[in-house]
């Protein structure tokens, strides 16, 4: 009996996994660029103190003015699906980015383009990403709950 029940919930939870969604939304899913499974592929990078320990802070505040400019400019490109800092923390970690792209070169050429890497007050890390295709819908819905910038 112990072991009908254990084939009957693995089966209710197959058959839950392969239902339609009924919430599915066609138009919204070709938009964003969504196979059947709502996933789509990214670059994630992961922003750490770079190795520049002599930049004034003029400079630094010049090179974050260009980065914030950046990831601006990127976001309204469609390039950068998402960004934001870390709080204080004891690992180095700065900040992340997710680009709208699909390979580590192209990546790379995105995140060269931030004036606070290129003047390695920050240091990035790229690795693939598998995540939801509704990522790219992200900087729509910022500007939406956005009053005074930031």
């Amino acid at each position: 009996m112990k072991k009908i029940i254990i084939a009957l919930t693995l089966l209710g939870s197959m058959y839950g996994f392969t239902q339609n969604n009924q919430n599915y939304d066609e138009a919204l899913a070709k938009k964003v660029g969504a196979p059947d499974n709502g996933m789509k592929t990214y670059v994630f990078c992961l922003l750490t103190t770079g190795t520049n320990i002599t930049a004034t802070p003029e400079e630094k505040k010049k090179w974050f003015e260009g980065h914030m400019a950046n990831i601006n400019k990127l976001a309204s490109e469609g390039k950068l699906v998402m960004a934001g800092p870390f709080m204080k923390n004891d690992k180095n970690y700065r900040g992340i980015f997710i680009f709208n792209c699909t390979t580590i070169e192209e990546a790379e050429k995105l995140v060269n383009s931030d004036p606070a890497v290129q003047a390695n007050l920050l240091k990035a890390d790229l690795t693939v990403w598998y995540g939801s295709a509704a990522l790219v819908l992200m900087d729509e819905l910022h500007k939406k709950i956005t009053k005074t910038g930031f």
